[in-house]
């Protein structure tokens, strides 16, 4: 009788849970259905989202802002007359299951591919698509998706750059003449970037890694490797990697009682990672795109109306605020968006218009892409923070 009563239960859970994953992947087609009834042929947009698994944190709020812009457009009247149909996709943060969606995704004749919202599962896909031919824009930060900038390369991206984070950090540490760190990266392909970039630039300029520690994703202690940081004599430790191993190492870090700076890349640009570290994430300090510190730039930023209006936007359908991460599928969906406006629905053109986009202001900064430039923002798109009061400050 109890095996009986919990097939039920779990039978009306998982009814609940396909109502909800459907509703989540066909949000926003309603205004297409009556962009079909005028008589125009929906666009169809793909995107492959780390909505579930280690991920999450960032691919969460780039699923709910794209949910929101495609109903904002379709309700303006889509592009061009014509209703988008947005797909989105849960990779689950795994490199396989990205591969299997942006198959399903090119088998369904999309425009254009979204996503991913990490860079392992983002470059997974890079040789699908090159080999299908269908533009990527991925909102994941490591340089190596785009880089080299290969002939007829049919990958772009939105975040910030792992070399454009690495010279930020670099310029505060050379102001402090802080000329000894530690850095500390995740095992994945985010962590690689960072540690290639990072230690690229430290040598450059002059700059020692005193000790050089990796960590897991799913690890849920980084004391041994804090330890060998505290008895290397690092001046500041840098950090590249996400929520929930971010917040886990940043708490490690105070119970020891490490008193040096603690500086972490932009992975850790939403408040779960400082609702995590439970009051650790005080004092740390990031680079990061303005959007987490809109109301203290100048009113000249060409990017602050942009701001407010997302910010707006984003408070008023989820009743809160937007973060860094779902900025980068901001500006995936509206790049795109301007592209095929101008091309129509044709993946090569829509490519070409892609790499023409000047003077794009976004929710990351102001981009300008070229045939050698997949990316489009430069070291000025990111500004420095601390976190203050469990809120971001600018730090001037």
């Amino acid at each position: 009788m109890a095996l009986t009563l919990l097939a039920i239960v779990l039978l009306i859970a998982g009814i609940i849970a396909g109502g909800c994953a459907s509703s989540q992947n066909s949000a926003g087609n309603e205004s297409a259905e009556q962009g079909k009834e005028q008589g125009n042929e929906p666009y169809q947009i793909g995107a492959v989202v780390d909505i579930s698994g280690n991920s999450s944190s960032l691919g969460v709020p780039e699923r709910d802002t794209l949910l929101m812009l495609v109903d904002q457009l379709n309700q303006a009247g889509g592009i061009n007359g014509h209703p988008v149909e947005l797909t989105i996709l849960d990779n689950k943060s795994e490199e396989t299951e990205a591969v299997l969606a942006v198959k399903k995704l090119i088998e369904k004749d999309v425009l254009a591919v979204l996503g991913c919202s990490s860079s392992g599962p983002s470059m997974a896909m890079i040789n699908t698509v090159q080999s299908a031919e269908v533009p990527m824009m991925s909102m994941a930060a490591a340089s190596s998706i785009v880089e080299p900038v290969n002939e007829r390369q049919w990958v772009f991206k939105t975040a910030q750059s792992d070399i454009v984070t690495v010279e930020n950090i670099i310029t505060y540490l050379k102001a402090r003449e802080l000329t000894k760190v530690a850095f500390l990266y995740m095992n994945n392909a985010y962590g690689d970037g960072g540690k290639a970039a990072f230690t690229t630039a430290a040598k450059e300029n002059g700059i020692e890694i005193a000790a050089e520690e990796k960590f897991e994703a799913s690890d849920k202690d980084m004391t041994p490797q804090l330890t060998k940081v505290k008895a290397g004599g690092a001046q500041a430790a840098v950090v590249w990697a996400i929520p929930p191993s971010a917040s886990i190492i940043t708490k490690n870090f105070k119970d020891m009682g490490l008193s040096i700076p603690l500086i972490h890349s932009h992975g850790v640009g939403n408040q779960q990672f400082i609702e995590l570290a439970q009051g650790a994430a005080e004092g740390v300090i990031l680079p990061i795109g303005k959007l987490a510190v809109a109301s203290q730039i100048p009113d000249s930023d060409p990017q602050k109306k942009v701001l407010e209006s997302y910010m707006a936007d984003y408070q008023a359908k989820y009743n809160t605020q937007p973060n860094s991460f779902g900025g980068y599928a901001w500006d995936a969906f509206n790049l795109v968006v301007a592209a095929i406006e101008k091309a129509g629905p044709d993946r090569a053109a829509i490519r070409d218009e892609l790499e023409k986009t000047s003077g794009f202001s976004g929710i990351s900064g102001t981009f300008n892409m070229s045939p050698q430039d997949h990316n489009g923002l430069g070291v000025h798109s990111m500004v420095l923070v601390q976190i203050k009061d469990s809120k971001w400050q600018l730090i001037e």
